[in-house]
């Protein structure tokens, strides 16, 4: 079964309710078939027989529309034609007829499950529109025009949800727009300014526009959030390092300073953290980057003799975690 975050979860947490919450008393014949269907449906679909699913979810949704169980079928029975359709197909009619019925599926889900006031239609309702948002993914209908009014209405949903703000955001800059795309993560910065995961994804995206001095204000903005996670150092000195490392464009004098900033986050990290192994590895990355612009022989040899000092201390702590999950 295809997932997104967390959707697992909650899908398991409706299939093991079973019954809905709805009340077995109710006498309709149509509202018991449903019901029936239902259960025979969420068995089928944990068994990944989707074929079968999906004909029991119909047969739910038309023994009686208006119930819970024939408004949580539109999901499942969604997820069950995505399921069934193949991306090594598309281009197949019948295949492609089967993420198109996905999509109708999904969209009825959302409006029927994102009003409710039962908290497991909410989840399936909101898990409707992220699914419905993969739908019109690259690798599948590769419309991002029809994705992006579905992750508005998720930002209007959940306006302080971060996650939502990259989906529209990636859509934006995979379209070109990349205006659009700052802004919006922008906006996930302001929704959630604790949130250190706004400002990984803000200096992801300066960092693929070749921004680099924005990419290190994100993470020491980033930092500044989490002053006690040596990781959050740790991830400053790896990104001077790889400029220093890779851009042959930079000036000695440029090199030099983007190396000495890197030793200066990594040993931050290493003050919180002195056992931490991939600061220490990447500090002898570092040391060996300046020692490769050191002229003074003697303080190239200074530098060279503490990296390898740093690798073995590393590699030795590597064995020893390794020795230690054995024994």
């Amino acid at each position: 079964m295809r997932s997104l975050s967390g959707a697992s979860l909650a899908i398991a947490a409706v299939l093991a309710l079973g019954s809905l919450g709805s009340s077995v008393g109710c006498a309709k014949l149509g509202e018991l078939q449903s019901m029936k269907a239902f259960k025979a449906a969420n068995q089928a679909y944990q068994q990944q027989d989707y074929k079968k699913a999906a004909a029991l979810y119909e047969e739910a949704i038309v023994s009686s529309p208006g119930t819970q169980s024939a408004h949580q079928s539109y999901f499942f029975l969604g997820n069950s034609y995505d399921n069934l359709y193949k991306p090594s197909k598309k281009g197949e009619a019948d295949n492609d007829a089967l993420l198109k019925n996905a999509v109708v599926n999904y969209k009825k889900a959302a409006e029927t499950l994102s009003v409710s006031a039962d908290p497991a239609d909410k989840k399936l309702g909101k898990l409707s529109l992220e699914y419905l948002v993969a739908s019109y993914g690259a690798d599948k209908l590769n419309d991002p025009a029809e994705a992006e009014p579905v992750v508005q209405k998720m930002i209007q949903m959940e306006p302080s949800e971060p996650t939502n703000y990259f989906q529209l955001a990636k859509i934006y800059e995979d379209a070109g727009a990349y205006d659009e795309a700052e802004k919006v993560y922008q906006q996930a910065k302001q929704a959630k300014p604790s949130d250190p995961a706004v400002y990984m994804q803000l200096a992801g995206y300066y960092n693929r526009q070749g921004q680099f001095d924005k990419t290190i204000d994100a993470l020491q903005e980033r930092s500044a959030k989490e002053p006690n996670n040596p990781e959050a150092f740790y991830t400053i000195a790896t990104y001077y390092w790889d400029k220093a490392y890779r851009d042959f464009k930079l000036k000695e004098s440029e090199k030099k300073a983007y190396v000495e900033k890197g030793v200066q986050a990594v040993d931050r990290a290493l003050e919180i953290k002195a056992d931490y192994i991939e600061a220490l590895v990447y500090k002898n990355l570092l040391l060996r980057l300046e020692a490769n612009m050191e002229k003074d022989q003697t303080k190239q040899q200074a530098l060279l003799k503490q990296a390898d000092q740093l690798r073995d201390k590393a590699q030795e702590m590597r064995k020893q975690k390794v020795a230690g999950v054995s024994d």
